[in-house]
């Protein structure tokens, strides 16, 4: 990883193996880089498969081909290619990933629609297909490594490898989840983030696991942002094996579906915050909390509004307990809004009410709270019942620094 490790960053997780996964990583030498840029999962028969993908236009055709693979439900390979997100590259493009379709098919013999592959890094270039033919026939018989191996390997511009996971008891069996995701910049998903795999050994229907991966995503994913922009490649897969030997879940009056939802939900929330602690050049977390909309998703539309704003994020970076900012950006934000309902506070310490500042307004706990690594920015509209949180980080020289030579 090119980049001084996150000051933000977390200790990856002790992620215990899960029944019908084999990770393996290899070198396929995308860019000159000296490191393993290849992941290979192998999935063990049966394995049901969700995914949400990108809604960018502009998507790769690795994401095309995803999309449309998910509908056949089952899964038995995924590879993961860093350093080149063979997206906007036309027929070329697409012949490489069906090319690495079918060698991992053969190898399993399997319908190549079972076998998902994601890339990332530069845009517009042609994924070269004899470094992808000699990367994966290397993965195939590689030694299985670790999920930390894992994470590192599909990273780009990530200054750590991100994981998470998590336990839930499905049916009297204790089923296991464990997940990576890359991610650092070009974040404003919609519909997923970055690269992200949540692997269990639970059975689950293919339906419902879409179900509750949609509903995850949109919570948590959806509700992160470090710059605005929505990368071509965007997406979060979930394969469960089915070798914890509970009875399929196949809705919520499955017995235990609640727990797993639950246990989802919070591998996805953790995931979503690393890669927020991962913005390229992010010294500082920053959590929206928005109240009193007139809907939820008005309220994170009015959170993403003032989590994008490059004036309250470097305002953030530079510590200033600069409020206006943050009314400014509540009112660009095309919602329902009123100057004269609404609060703005920085780490539970108001500085304006009800369209006003508090006249006893003392700004030294706010500008205490400013000099911290997790900063909490409150917003109470004072129209309704609607509420969200979304996540960020500052912005500062940092992330030009990383972008201006990404492609070097």
């Amino acid at each position: 990883m090119p980049h001084a490790v996150s000051p933000l960053a977390r200790s990856f997780p002790a992620i215990p193996p899960i029944a019908g996964v084999t990770l393996r990583v290899a070198r396929a030498g995308y860019k000159d880089w000296g490191r393993c840029d290849l992941t290979y999962a192998e999935l063990a028969e049966g394995t049901a498969v969700a995914g949400v993908f990108t809604r960018n236009v502009c998507c790769s055709s690795e994401v095309e081909l995803g999309r449309a693979n998910i509908a056949q439900g089952k899964a038995r390979a995924l590879v993961v290619n860093a350093g080149n997100s063979n997206a906007f590259t036309g027929y070329r493009g697409r012949e490489a990933v069906e090319a690495i379709m079918d060698q991992v098919a053969a190898r399993l013999a399997c319908p190549r629609e079972q076998v998902f592959v994601s890339s990332t890094g530069v845009i517009g270039v042609p994924l070269p297909k004899d470094k992808a033919r000699a990367g994966v026939a290397a993965a195939l018989i590689a030694p299985p490594c670790s999920w930390q191996d894992a994470a590192d390997t599909i990273g780009t511009t990530d200054t750590f490898a991100k994981g998470a996971t998590a336990t839930a008891v499905v049916d009297g069996r204790t089923v296991t989840l464990g997940a990576i995701v890359k991610g650092s910049g070009m974040i404003a998903p919609d519909m997923a983030t970055m690269l992200g795999y949540v692997f269990t050994d639970c059975a689950i229907a293919p339906g419902f696991l879409q179900d509750l991966l949609v509903k995850a995503s949109a919570a948590t994913f959806n509700c992160i942002t470090v710059d605005s922009d929505t990368s071509t490649s965007d997406t979060v897969l979930a394969f469960a094996t089915g070798k914890a030997g509970n009875a399929p879940l196949t809705g919520f009056d499955s017995a235990g579906a609640d727990a797993f939802a639950a246990a989802l939900n919070h591998v996805c929330h953790q995931l979503a915050h690393l890669v927020v602690r991962d913005g390229e050049g992010a010294q500082k977390f920053i959590a929206v909390s928005v109240t009193g909309a007139t809907s939820d998703e008005s309220a994170r539309k009015v959170g993403l509004s003032i989590a994008n704003s490059p004036l309250v994020k470097t305002a953030i970076a530079g510590e200033d307990a600069n409020w206006g900012r943050v009314v400014m950006a509540v009112g660009k934000a095309g919602e329902p809004a009123d100057r004269d309902t609404l609060s703005i506070g920085f780490g539970g310490t108001w500085c304006a009410r009800k369209g006003l500042p508090l006249a006893d307004y003392d700004e030294a706990p706010v500008a205490a709270h400013l000099k911290g690594q997790d900063i909490t920015i409150e917003v109470d509209l004072g129209l309704g019942e609607g509420r969200a949180t979304v996540w960020t980080c500052d912005l500062t020289h940092g992330y030009i620094s990383i972008n201006a030579d990404y492609r070097s």
